[in-house]
């Protein structure tokens, strides 16, 4: 079964001070990392000292790196010098780089390879624009984001990735994505990798929906098959809201346990599932 994770991304947004009082109220609030694998990426700025701080069962992420391990890439960072402060992940691709920096899709594929090369993991953003999304675009630009991020990446790496769909339409809106579409474009993102890979890596691949995030939501989305955890943006500044969030993940994630724990499958004629259907209607159960 794949690890559910909760991301935090700060964005341009704490002073060192704020950042570390953060840290301390969440730390021991958090479920188990062997359950839930909880991240903050903060400004590069903080990430030494939450590094530092960091509890058992936080990790700490960056938001952003440049591809390049040295240069003249006037106020960039590279891949070495995130490994040098004790990082683990990096966000790639979110949509605010591509739209303020001109990041493109090559862009993407040359970070997720210099991410991997360099121990860490990233975490890839996907999503289609507003409009995009009104022209039913959506699939297309998915399909050609994937197709792009992963050129050259090997099989064996493909599970140390974690890819984010990030509907650009619901970042920072207020408008959420519904959950059943949430969970079809992951299903989709899911199944291009398979087409990429094969089916082991379309299994073992985490995706996380992102996009508007929050307590009041973050269970329904969390419940969908295809949805592997969430990368949350304004409403992982407050410490209160983002423990929120990452137990009503394992409260997801223990109530999916317990629907598979009382799942039923019968094999039998179709009469006899006819019968059983209008006795076990309260029951989760599946019929062939």
């Amino acid at each position: 079964m794949r690890k559910p994770v909760v991301a935090a991304n700060w964005k341009m947004f704490k002073t060192r001070d704020e950042a570390l009082q953060f840290i301390y109220a969440v730390n021991d609030a958090v479920p188990s990392k062997d359950i839930i694998e909880t991240i903050i990426c903060a400004p590069a700025i903080h990430l030494r000292s939450l590094v530092k701080r960091q509890g058992e069962n936080i990790r700490i992420g960056a938001q952003n790196m440049h591809y390049a391990d040295e240069g003249a890439y006037t106020g960039e960072i590279s891949p070495n010098m995130l490994v040098s402060t004790g990082v683990t992940y990096v966000i790639i691709g979110h949509s605010e780089r591509r739209r303020y920096n001109n990041e493109t899709e090559e862009d993407v594929n040359l970070k997720l390879i210099a991410a991997i090369n360099h121990g860490l993991i990233p975490i890839v953003c996907l999503g289609e624009t507003e409009e995009q999304f009104e022209h039913a675009d959506t699939d297309y630009i998915l399909r050609e984001q994937v197709k792009t991020a992963f050129k050259g990446v090997k099989a064996k790496y493909v599970s140390k990735v974690i890819l984010a769909y990030e509907p650009i339409w619901a970042i920072g809106t207020g408008k959420s994505a519904p959950s059943n579409l949430a969970d079809q474009k992951c299903g989709l993102i899911r199944k291009i990798i398979g087409d990429l890979y094969s089916s082991k890596e379309a299994e073992e691949i985490r995706i996380c929906y992102g996009g508007s995030v929050n307590p009041s939501n973050c269970y329904e989305l969390l419940s969908k098959p295809n949805i592997d955890g969430a990368l949350v943006g304004g409403a992982a500044l407050d410490p209160n809201k983002f423990i929120t969030m990452c137990n009503e993940t394992l409260r997801a994630l223990n109530d999916s346990k317990t629907r598979r724990k009382s799942e039923f499958i019968f094999f039998g004629d179709a009469s006899l599932l006819h019968k059983l259907k209008l006795r076990l209607q309260h029951r989760h159960l599946s019929y062939y």
